[in-house]
């Protein structure tokens, strides 16, 4: 019992998790955040425009029944708000060369059938090549400076 609790303990207190678990409750906060400026600020400009008090008051009625399309379109433009603002912070950390977006995924080495990265050129495994053929080391340095930053140019690296 005693190693099964440690066992959990250096899994639930593990670097990893840690990271899970704050990135969950940052961007929970952040997805509030942006709901709120959607819901109150331009859903409340775009039902003032409509003629109603809130968005809530956007309703269509179909025979006896009632279609709140406010309601829908008010979570709909959370969505999109969210999406493109995170659009544009993954936008801001690459072109800032703080984030790690390397190609996701691996695959299977032909070789020792061991898994690597999608954009391996040599297995970690077996040290196999992958790719037709090697890119020059200053070849390689120079794709992974433009892949960095896709906006450099030669004379900016």
């Amino acid at each position: 019992m005693k190693k099964s609790w440690a066992e959990f303990r250096g899994f639930a207190l593990g670097g990893n998790m840690l990271d899970l678990a704050l990135g969950f409750i940052i961007g929970a906060a952040f997805a509030a955040v942006v709901e709120s400026l959607a819901k109150n600020v331009i859903m409340d400009l775009i039902a003032a425009l409509g003629g109603a008090p809130d968005t809530a008051g956007l309703v269509w009625h179909v025979g006896s029944g009632e279609v709140h399309y406010g309601l829908f379109l008010g979570d709909l433009l959370s969505f999109l708000i969210l999406g493109l603002v995170l659009f544009g912070l993954v936008k801001i950390i690459t072109r800032a060369g703080l984030g790690n977006f390397r190609a996701q995924g691996q695959r299977e080495c032909p070789y020792c059938k061991e898994f690597v990265a999608v954009d391996a050129l040599t297995c970690k495994w077996c040290t196999q090549v992958l790719v037709a053929e090697l890119p020059d080391p200053e070849d390689a340095e120079l794709a992974q400076r433009l892949t960095r930053n896709p906006e450099a140019g030669d004379d900016q690296v």
